[in-house]
């Protein structure tokens, strides 16, 4: 079993940044994999970014450039760093736990405007 918690969200306004973080606990903690989530209004959900255990990550074609995904194992703890925020970017984030099966987290939520 493993619960995850995120927080960091915000209204923000365009071209701003925010950092999201994702604290993961439970008993089911391994060396396993962590992402980000996010779904827009209307919209199904999609993967932002992948982090494995050793840091290697994988980001949507949205988020490269922009956005930064690490990890604190010792602290059991990832990160979202959002930078040149979009109105397109607002959105309810997720943390995902992929462990033997996937957990999520709540959701934060961050909105983008003027």
């Amino acid at each position: 079993q493993v619960q995850l918690v995120e927080s960091g969200g915000g209204l923000v306004q365009p071209g701003g940044s925010l950092r999201l973080s994702c604290v993961a606990s439970g008993p089911g903690l391994g060396a396993h994999s962590m992402a980000w989530f996010r779904q827009r209004p209307g919209k199904e959900r999609v993967m932002v970014a992948t982090i494995t255990f050793g840091g290697n990550t994988i980001y949507s074609d949205f988020a490269k450039g922009r956005f930064t995904c690490t990890r604190d194992n010792a602290k059991n703890t990832m990160y979202l760093q959002m930078n040149d925020l979009k109105r397109e970017d607002t959105a309810v984030y997720y943390c995902q736990y992929i462990g033997s099966r996937g957990y999520w987290g709540q959701g934060t939520q961050v909105t983008v405007s003027s």
